[in-house]
């Protein structure tokens, strides 16, 4: 489904339900919307997020009652969840991903909305300005649909010899487009001729690994979606499978099987999207908390990977590394 579509479904207009006031609800509500499932989502960032509540004062299961839903990479249900979470009455609402974010908006225009997000937050209509948000939505950006042209330059230093790249998209996401637009740019500068593999659940990315061969594929570049890092453990097992080496936005899918990674600390930016959601609780409001962005973004490469596919990384890209995997 679009993005258009999405918004359809809960009406494009605003949608509110009172809050409840705290004396009528043992513990305050927050309500987290997550693309994969409760197995997928890596514990490390889930664990980071419940620190960053703890840090600004709020301890879950004491002041706090998270209230997850999981789509397991059904992003049509969607929309359900989060009119579910409005009529729970959820004090905050934790989205993570465009879809479930830009839905949220559509919803509610009272209850504070928290997101994260790989792309844009202005460009994608989340918030007005990134220091000034405006609204009731703010959050983290991890800035890795823009990293794309990156990816691909230290995927050409990893692989010089690489004449094609296929790149795996999640044709769901609402900035799909234009993320594959950017890297195919910056293929053509180096050289490399593109593919553009489709898939948004377990079936479509079996469907998609397996044409890589008649496709003549050197190499895999991972288009940003949180639905890839749901489902990292199974591309892992398809990497070893196919034996392709394969670029992400995240550390984790390296951790899970991957060759290399370069993108923002999941870890860190989970952990100030809690943050957030302890201030908002505190009687912060949404519009004055600035959308916050990475400061460093962190090269990750799997050695052990790179020794089963008979790849040597060069020396000056390994020196670069921040994360080593042996």
């Amino acid at each position: 489904m679009r993005r258009r579509e999405f918004i359809s479904l809960v009406g494009g207009a605003a949608v509110t339900w009172p809050l409840a006031a705290r004396s009528e609800q043992p513990k305050i509500a927050v309500g987290y919307l997550g693309p994969g499932s409760v197995a997928t989502t890596p514990p490390q960032v889930s664990a980071a997020f419940v620190e960053g509540i703890a840090a600004a004062g709020f301890a879950e299961g004491k002041d706090v009652a998270i209230e997850y839903r999981w789509a397991d990479t059904h992003l049509e249900r969607i929309p359900a969840l989060v009119l579910g979470l409005i009529r729970l009455q959820a004090n905050v609402i934790v989205t993570v991903g465009d879809i479930a974010t830009l839905v949220a908006k559509g919803a509610t225009a009272t209850i504070p909305i928290v997101f994260l997000t790989a792309s844009d937050p202005v460009v994608m209509g989340l918030v007005d300005s990134l220091n000034r948000p405006g609204g009731n939505v703010t959050g983290v950006t991890f800035i890795g649909s823009q990293l794309g042209p990156k990816r691909v330059e230290l995927l050409r230093e990893l692989l010089p010899k690489a004449g094609v790249v296929s790149l795996l998209v999640n044709p769901n996401n609402a900035n799909a487009e234009p993320n594959v637009a950017d890297a195919q740019m910056a293929a053509h500068r180096l050289g490399l001729r593109t593919n553009v593999l489709p898939a948004s659940n377990e079936q479509e990315l079996d469907m998609a690994f397996a044409k890589l061969g008649q496709l003549k594929t050197d190499a895999l570049l991972v288009i940003p979606d949180p639905v890839f890092l749901n489902l990292r453990e199974q591309i892992g097992a398809l990497e070893a499978r196919y034996a392709i080496p394969t670029i992400h936005y995240s550390q984790e899918n390296v951790v899970a099987g991957g060759l290399l990674s370069y993108g923002a600390n999941f870890k860190a930016m989970y952990h100030q999207a809690g943050v957030y959601v302890g201030r908002i609780l505190g009687g912060a409001k949404p519009a004055d908390l600035p959308v916050v962005q990475p400061t460093k973004f962190e090269l990750a490469i799997n050695l052990k990977i790179a020794k089963s596919l008979g790849i040597t990384v060069p020396p000056a890209l390994l020196a670069r590394a921040d994360e080593v995997i042996e």
